[in-house]
This record gives structure tokens, sequence and C-alpha cells, in this order.
């Protein structure tokens, strides 16, 4: 692919700032390089970087990471083949981000958790959703934000496992309190645009068909990329009949948890006790009208749940684009 690669120095010292320099040079009309006097921070500096690509694509590398033959190449396919907003390669190595696996047979999911490691930003995403809010950390809570902004203007997130980069040792600034004060408000910033992003386990009961079922995962979904995260505890049917239709495979957000063909009540109980010591604010979820939870007397029925989901929907600007259209 035909790139343009623009350098960020970012307060760097005359040595660094000469060395990139003496880097750029060659490249000529291929390379650009920016300096920045002072540190101005990590957001603020990729936001001038990306200020200055006019291309269908951008990707931001950070100077951590090591990248390998065909690494871009492979990134942009896989954007263009699912048409994504946003897309990471999965890592590996000492200062790896910790992403969420991809499950078994799947080379790409949807997905909210991404790093500023190495990131594949698409060029009218950026234009229609402007840059990265300053005001956030410099990691999970602006990501997240970024993500959930243009997951409302229609673009989704993916995460690639045919593209692995390796991460050494990432550099920190400032102590340690300060960052945690940045992150915490972070979070709440976070929280106050966007709301909270919840757990939920739905329980669909054992006579429920995959195939009446669609509306409900596609609602699920539409939560998924809000950043809520839902587990869906299927019988063995249901459990085979979702995979089949690939909903296994839908966002990493989207868990299916097959419960047990001899002892399903049983293993069902035993599933919500560990996910009750595991996510003590999860909400339970009747899947079917008017079909129990058992032992979640406290469940809310999917009416509702899906009437949560429809007021900070993702869908409403892809429907929009699909009417102007």
């Amino acid at each position: 692919a035909d790139a343009r690669l623009i350098i960020v120095d970012n307060g760097s010292s005359r040595e660094t700032e000469l060395m990139l320099e003496e880097f750029s040079e060659p490249l000529g009309e291929a390379g650009l390089f920016i300096k920045s006097e002072r540190n101005i921070g990590l957001v603020p500096a990729i936001n001038m970087g990306l200020a200055r690509s006019d291309s269908d694509f951008a990707v931001i590398v950070r100077p951590h990471v090591m990248v390998c033959a065909g690494w871009l190449n492979a990134l942009l396919g896989d954007a263009e083949t699912v048409n994504a907003g946003i897309m990471s390669p999965m890592f590996t190595g000492k200062s790896a981000p910790v992403l969420p696996p991809l499950v078994s047979g799947c080379t790409l999911m949807e997905s909210c958790t991404v790093s500023f490691s190495v990131l594949l930003l698409r060029g009218e995403m950026r234009i229609l959703a402007g840059g990265f809010d300053e005001q956030l950390d410099g990691g999970e809570w602006c990501l997240r934000e970024y993500v959930r902004r243009t997951a409302d203007k229609g673009y989704r997130t993916f995460i690639t496992n045919r593209t692995v980069v390796a991460c050494g040792e990432e550099a920190s600034f400032g102590s340690a309190v300060r960052r945690a004060e940045m992150i915490n408000s972070s979070r709440i910033a976070y929280i106050a645009r966007w709301g909270v992003a919840r757990d939920y386990v739905v329980y669909f009961g054992k006579e429920a068909q995959a195939g009446s079922l669609s509306d409900t995962v596609e609602a699920i979904l539409d939560g998924a990329r809000q950043g809520h995260h839902f587990t869906l505890l299927l019988h063995s049917r249901q459990n085979s009949d979702f995979r089949r239709k690939g909903w296994n495979g839908l966002h990493t957000g989207l868990e299916l948890f097959g419960l047990s063909m001899l002892f399903p009540q049983r293993d069902l109980q035993k599933r919500m006790a560990a996910l009750g010591k595991e996510l003590p604010d999860m909400v339970a979820v009747r899947g079917c009208e008017g079909v129990p939870f058992p032992g979640a007397d406290n469940a809310v029925s999917i009416g509702t749940l899906m009437e949560s989901i429809s007021e900070r929907s993702t869908n409403k600007q892809t429907q929009s684009k699909e009417v102007s259209e």
C-alpha cells in the first residue's frame, strides 16, 4: 500500500529530534515530521498527527511497538472487508494491551476494547466524529468514549487476529497518583456522557427457538456496541443453533454459555452463583416474555432491556444513512 509516514515529535530531546529529522528527510512527500516544543500529552499529540492525514485510513503506531512485513496491508484488507470504522490488531510482548480473545474460528470480531498502541481509523469517520477527547485519559476511557461516539455515527470497531504486533516496554509519564486521578475523572466524564456499562445475564427458557430470537439478538448486539456485556445462558439445542447462526462471533461483549444437557437447572444455578461473585452488579434478564428465570427473582423482562438499549441505540445513524441512500 502507498502510505505516508507522519512522525509526531512530542517534546523529545534535541538528540532524538535530529535523529527523527534525519530519518524523515529522505522520505520526501512520503514523510512528514511534526515537532512540538514541549510534551503536550499523548492524546493531543495523536490528534495533531491525525489532523495532517487526509487519506482514506490513518493508522496510529506508538514508539514501543514493533511491526513486521505485511502488517499494514493485512490490517487495511480486513478493515475494507468488514467496512470497519476502527480496527485493532492483536498484541504480544512485555507491554501488550489486554484485548478480549476472539472465539475459536473467528479472525475478526466487533469489540469496544482497543488500544492506542496500534489503531486504524477510517478517514470519513474522523471527519464526522472529530478527534479524540483531549480532556480524558490517554487510555481506556478516552478510547471507550471514541468507540462509543463513532458507534453513534454508524461506524463499527473490530479486532483482527490476522495481524499481530509486538510491544516493548511503554514509558510512563507523571506520578501514579496523578494518573489514577485522571483515570477516575475520565470514568466519571464517560458515564455522564454515555451512561454506565452494565453486565447482563440472559436466560430464554428451555422452549425458546433460535429462529424466533433474531430481533432479540440484534438488540443485544446493539447493547454490546454501547459497551454493555451480555452472557447468554443457553440450553444445549439453543447453544448449537446460536453457534450455527454465527451469533457466538458477533461481538466480544456477547458471550454464549451452554448449559449441561443432563442437568441444565443445576448448571444454571451453578453458573449464576459464579457470575454473582464475579459480577456483583449484574442484571438478570428473562429473555422471553412469560418465561421465569430460576433463582433470579429480581430478573427484569426482555422488554425492559430492549427499551433501555433502544434509548441509546447505535443503529439510528445507520438507519438514517440507509434512508438517505
